[in-house]
């Protein structure tokens, strides 16, 4: 029998950063950095709803996921340099975990329009406050540690960016042929700065089928493609006014929120990845030495989570009781109690108005509930 409670995620050991007086530390003052706070997160429904997605939640830990993002800048990006682009819908929930962050701060999207409409603005509204500015644009839901050793990588980046005036990103070691993420094939390395390496890109590969995933891990040289970007302004300003200028054109004519907003749904959705990064004519990758998850489904959990001697991992506050059970992810809040009987590889979520119980090697399909719900129960969504 195992008794385990909630714990931190694995990479944040040093509590004491909490307690470390901003007004103390030294900053580079041209980095700015944006955080992408869109998405639905419906892998993890029950948890993430549309009032409250994933990353909003404390996935296995005491901060939200969008608060860990924030926080692991430490002094390389102070908060009134760190720009939030998220839904409208979703501001309070912004302000409620990041309360150091200007309100001035916060980009709404009146809808969703993929990455390329809210990169695009951001990078707008950094060059208007700081011409030549150079920023990182980082998905709000991202488990990374260490964080010193991901602060110097983004400082690696933001230098190369700045020096080279390309679009640089982060590539990460592929550990299995995963096919559900992208691929970026690395060409010769090109620079080392400090611990890390610089690579030209040659080539970015959609998300491919199991066998030529494969391939890519045996070659050795393909990387997982992060979402993680540094770049000067000018630099993608550029690149999107060559390859997208009917959409750096719509939202420069007026950068006031309430102009955006009105511009916004006539926008293309198109991801930055296709619109400008495929195409571009210069991107550099530095291959990760920081770990890195994306926490897209809940059988990432064990990756980032405690787990009891017989592989159960819990989070969201619960206590996990087991007994003769294996290799299980739960979730629950703080107060509650799940207990698993005789069972091997599941995941048994309970959150608000809905309870979900499902094998592991399902978990993908989370997505085919949310569906079927958004027909037929959209008030469980």
């Amino acid at each position: 029998m195992g008794l385990v409670a909630a714990a931190l995620l694995k990479h944040v050991a040093d509590v004491a950063e909490d307690r470390v007086d901003w007004r103390a530390m030294t900053s580079r003052p041209d980095l700015f950095a944006v955080i992408l706070a869109g998405g639905s997160g419906t892998r993890f429904w029950p948890a993430s709803r549309k009032k409250l997605p994933k990353q909003f939640l404390a996935v296995g830990g005491r901060r939200s996921l969008i608060g860990e993002t924030a926080a692991r800048l430490g002094k390389l990006v102070p908060p009134e340099r760190v720009l939030v682009v998220a839904g409208v819908e979703h501001a309070p929930l912004v302000r409620k975990s990041l309360p150091k962050l200007p309100p001035e701060n916060v980009l709404c999207e009146p809808i969703g329009r993929n990455t390329a409409p809210c990169v695009a603005w951001a990078a707008l509204e950094i060059e208007r406050r700081s011409p030549g500015a150079v920023h990182a644009v980082f998905p709000a839901d991202h488990v990374i540690g260490p964080a010193p050793r991901f602060r110097a990588a983004l400082e690696a980046a933001a230098d190369q960016a700045v020096e080279s005036g390309a679009l640089v990103t982060f590539g990460i070691r592929p550990t299995f042929a995963a096919t559900g993420y992208g691929y970026i094939e690395q060409g010769p390395e090109i620079a080392r700065r400090g611990r890390s390496t610089v690579h030209s890109v040659q080539r970015f590969v959609e998300k491919p089928d199991l066998a030529r995933a494969e391939q890519f891990l045996a070659a050795g040289r393909f990387l997982w493609n992060s979402g993680m970007f540094v770049w000067t302004t000018r630099a993608i300003l550029g690149e999107m006014r060559r390859l997208t200028p009917d959409l750096v054109r719509a939202l420069e004519r007026d950068l006031r929120p309430e102009s955006v907003a009105a511009v916004y749904p006539t926008l293309a959705s198109v991801s930055i990845d296709v619109a400008v990064l495929e195409k571009a004519a210069a991107v550099h990758v530095l291959p990760a030495d920081f770990d890195w998850s994306d926490v897209g489904a809940w059988p990432a959990l064990p990756e980032i989570l405690p787990r009891d001697a017989h592989g159960n991992c819990v989070t969201g506050g619960a206590t996990l009781l087991s007994e003769d059970a294996n290799n299980c992810i739960a979730y629950g809040k703080s107060g509650e109690l799940i207990a698993l009987l005789g069972v091997d590889d599941v995941i048994v979520v309970r959150a608000g108005n809905a309870l979900l119980v499902a094998r592991k090697d399902r978990a993908q399909d989370v997505k085919k509930i949310v569906s079927r719900l958004e027909r037929e129960g959209p008030k469980f969504l």
